[in-house]
């Protein structure tokens, strides 16, 4: 187990955009307040995020970088991504190089091509249109860590095939694995490659367990003023950031959830999940902080 210094997390998006309103970044020095990171404009572009990213690569960043999105889809279940389907890939970075490729066409690393696409579009849940591969229950399959984070109660995620509604994560995962696949070779990603001994690492995280940690209640986990994000900071033991500008959930959850890896990371249990094994580990990934 490696002890980062820096922390930075991204709450991501998957709006079909330039610059979504759902990208924000925190950054966190183990022990100090986070603080956010603003855009070159008024919102991120996702190719500003994959900008900052290079340059910690390029400057051998002590930093440990969790996205809030999932890095793999379902594979344990059924023994791939997609049953039945002749092109289903075999494991993760190659999966993240067939969405990449076939929505090349996609401007802003969108994914739109992905989920049109005559035979994938089969496995997802769309507006107003099920799958039929999508599976008979409209909760969709869910990866062994969705489901261990249920029975932990750590937090209760979606399936990420599930492209509907408020909650999902299914379009703003498919936007992060084109931008994993640019980043093959330069980043690596926990839990599919080896910790390195210096420079910058990536994982996943779900803003909602740094918002069970931080015993904000259930279902009313958004963030919107002072006061409410000095009680959060308070439960985590944590430095809270001076007032800011403008309250939004974006901001908050990339805040808070950066204090909280800060301190998660230094939990052994959390690089070495019970129920992660090496063929888990490289096809669906895991979410950092359930163990």
């Amino acid at each position: 187990m490696r002890h980062f210094s820096n922390f930075a997390v991204f709450d991501w998006s998957g709006q079909a955009v330039e610059r979504p309103k759902g990208i924000a970044l925190a950054t966190c020095f183990a022990g100090k307040a986070p603080k956010l990171h603003h855009p070159p404009w008024a919102h991120w572009a996702r190719a500003d995020a994959l900008a900052w990213l290079l340059k910690q690569a390029n400057q051998q960043s002590d930093l440990l970088i969790g996205f809030d999105l999932s890095i793999g889809f379902p594979f344990n279940d059924a023994g791939a991504y997609f049953p039945g389907w002749n092109e289903s890939p075999p494991c993760a970075p190659t999966l993240w190089a067939l969405v990449d490729r076939l929505c090349a066409g996609d401007a802003h690393f969108g994914a739109s091509s992905f989920v049109g696409h005559p035979e994938l579009s089969r496995y997802f849940r769309h507006q107003g249109r099920l799958g039929d591969l999508y599976g008979a229950d409209k909760a969709g399959r869910l990866r062994v860590v969705e489901r261990a984070s249920r029975d932990q109660q750590s937090s209760r995620p979606y399936s990420c095939l599930n492209l509907v509604g408020a909650a999902q994560v299914g379009k703003s995962s498919l936007t992060g694995m084109r931008l994993l696949h640019r980043l093959r070779g330069t980043i690596p990603v926990w839990p599919f490659d080896p910790i390195p001994a210096s420079g910058p690492m990536i994982l996943e995280i779900y803003t909602s367990i740094a918002a069970n940690a931080a015993r904000l209640p259930k279902g009313r986990t958004k963030i919107r003023d002072h006061h409410a994000l000095e009680r959060a900071f308070s439960a985590l033991e944590s430095p809270c950031p001076p007032q800011l500008s403008r309250y939004d959930d974006h901001s908050t959850d990339a805040l808070l959830t950066a204090a909280w890896l800060a301190k998660a990371a230094q939990r052994h249990e959390f690089w070495q999940p019970q129920l992660m094994t090496n063929e888990i580990a490289q096809t669906e990934g895991w979410t950092f902080g359930v163990s």
